[in-house]
């Protein structure tokens, strides 16, 4: 058993593909299928099902897959401990909020890219949020994640990197509009626009109105946050979100709910993460410290 054969199963467990995982290793397709078979013959189980419609691990490959991560993950930390040049080199995996204006992925990662040129980035969302960005930590199929769940997650270590309260977004047109703060319960029988379960902003809120002893119609459901607000000015329903999520949209307001309601904006990476993944953890923390609690206007 070599590194390279874990690297291999490592890649061809997230792309469910032997072509893409070797595509993506620099390998031939043949050389990543002989080094899988051999870890197998060397494991004496199966490592993955495959048939003509996919790849699929199997029962034993799940198991043997975490224990291959934290080997390649250990080899690397190895590596850049010898080297000793203070570069650092691979590539860290993110996982990010899509289309929020107000978190500046470009500009963190801009400078992240001048300090650090020899690391790649890959950055992608989770169709289930902030739930599903913290499970793909977990499992190791990213590096680090930005989240907005209001627990820990255990087993992984955290960076909180902002607090921001709840506020209510309605049509312009809506009776409330103009009031100075609304209630949660004076929102109860509308209709709703929110993010799809999962997202960290709807547990959040979802837990309040429990608390609360309400239960909504939430007809319109996004996999974009930054979309909602204009889903408000159409009239499809109104809305509560972290302040610092919205983005103004002609059409829509934001008025402040009567009650507390905190969304806490983190960073999840897990326990002994890659000097570049900690690198970038470490510049994301420097960009939020000076505001880490955003006030809903």
């Amino acid at each position: 058993m070599d590194t390279r054969q874990l690297e291999y199963l490592v890649a061809v467990a997230e792309e469910l593909n032997f072509t893409r995982a070797a595509e993506r290793l620099f390998a031939a397709q043949s050389t990543v299928s002989a080094g899988i078979q051999a870890l197998e013959r060397e494991l004496g189980a199966p490592l993955f099902d495959r048939d003509p419609h996919g790849v699929r691990l199997t029962a034993a490959g799940e198991a043997v897959l975490r224990e291959a991560r934290g080997a390649v993950e250990a080899v690397d930390r190895m590596r850049d401990a010898a080297r000793g040049d203070g570069e650092l080199r691979g590539a860290v995996r993110v996982g990010i909020f899509t289309n929020l204006s107000t978190i500046d992925l470009p500009s963190i990662m801009g400078e992240f890219h001048r300090r650090h040129p020899l690391v790649d980035l890959r950055l992608g969302p989770s169709p289930s949020g902030s739930t599903g960005l913290a499970e793909d930590v977990r499992q190791g199929r990213i590096d680090v994640a930005f989240v907005g769940l209001p627990d820990r997650q255990p087993g992984l270590l955290e960076r909180e990197l902002a607090v921001s309260p709840f506020v209510a977004l309605l049509a312009a047109s809506h009776p409330l509009a103009d009031r100075a703060e609304v209630s949660l319960t004076e929102l109860a029988d509308e209709q709703w626009v929110d993010a799809r379960a999962g997202f960290g902003n709807r547990v959040t809120l979802d837990r309040e109105l429990a608390a609360m002893g309400i239960v909504r119609h939430v007809p319109t459901e996004l996999s974009d946050l930054g979309e909602i607000p204009r889903f408000v000015a159409a009239r499809l329903g109104v809305a509560a979100l972290p302040a610092l999520t919205v983005i103004p949209a002609e059409g829509a307001v934001a008025v402040p709910l009567r009650e507390r309601i905190e969304w806490r904006l983190g960073m999840v990476a897990r326990p002994r993460p890659s000097a570049a993944a900690t690198a970038l953890l470490d510049l994301v923390s420097e960009r939020f410290a000076p505001s880490r609690t955003l006030e809903g206007r």
